[in-house]
């Protein structure tokens, strides 16, 4: 079943904006979040032209070929930083109830199947001056775009191309805005962080992290990540790319 409008409108409970095409459906939300849009509101679109992840990266979303969701929170200030939390552990949930096996999130938030990325997830703060109003957590799932053959083919996936079947993108809609929803009511609880970090693929495995190599030894609650280099130090990253990953104890860790 494709998406549409009235089929969102029937399956979805909480306050939407659905677009057939839009250039980002983040860029929607955080205007819709400034003039007072409600708690946990959603913005979905089937194809998204102008998407983008962390660092600015392009997200395009092809049309009917995958989610792209923006969803509306607005937490207490404190809490903001879970929001990367729910989001990855949102997305990870979606993924094994659609049947996937060798889930993980690589830090600080992508998750993939296989040790492939399947998703990009992207937080981001919406401020009043030096009040902040909420947050936007936009998610991008790939469902069924084709990889093969193309420059992504070893680093990215889609659920279909994992499940090898048909999946239906309203359903998958549904479970995704669930999850998020489901976690959203665990904000305020360690359990939030502890299951987070539970699913990261790349504790105690050796990888390079923008210019340190080394241990991922541990992550912080503040989801800083705690990287043991070659001379046994311990050095705080609080963001950056994930790359050069290995297997650990049989879970594929990815590039």
């Amino acid at each position: 079943m494709t998406l549409s409008k009235a089929i969102v409108t029937n399956r979805l409970k909480q306050p939407f904006k659905y677009y057939e095409s839009i250039g980002s459906t983040n860029d929607v939300a955080k205007a819709w979040l400034e003039a007072g849009a409600p708690d946990r509101a959603a913005v979905i679109a089937n194809e998204q032209t102008r998407g983008r992840g962390r660092k600015s990266r392009v997200w395009q979303t092809p049309p009917a070929a995958a989610l792209a969701v923006s969803v509306i929170l607005q937490p207490p200030a404190e809490l903001i930083p879970q929001v990367n939390f729910l989001g990855a552990l949102a997305v990870y949930d979606l993924a094994a109830e659609a049947g996937c096996s060798m889930i993980g999130i690589k830090w600080p938030n992508d998750v993939q199947v296989q040790g492939k990325k399947v998703a990009g997830i992207l937080p981001e703060v919406v401020w009043k001056g030096s009040e902040a109003l909420g947050v936007v957590l936009g998610l991008g799932v790939n469902v069924r775009i084709d990889f093969s053959g193309s420059e992504l083919a070893e680093t990215a996936t889609s659920l279909e191309s994992v499940l090898n079947r048909r999946l239906d993108r309203a359903e998958l809609l549904q479970s995704l805005l669930r999850h998020v929803d489901h976690w959203y009511s665990h904000i305020n609880e360690e359990s939030l962080f502890r299951s987070w970090k539970s699913r990261l693929n790349m504790l105690g495995a050796r990888i390079a992290v923008e210019d340190l190599v080394g241990s991922a030894a541990d992550v912080l609650p503040n989801g800083s990540l705690l990287l043991r280099d070659d001379c046994g130090a311990l050095q705080t990253v609080a963001a950056g790319d994930v790359f050069a990953t290995f297997q650990v104890n049989g879970r594929g860790a990815g590039a």
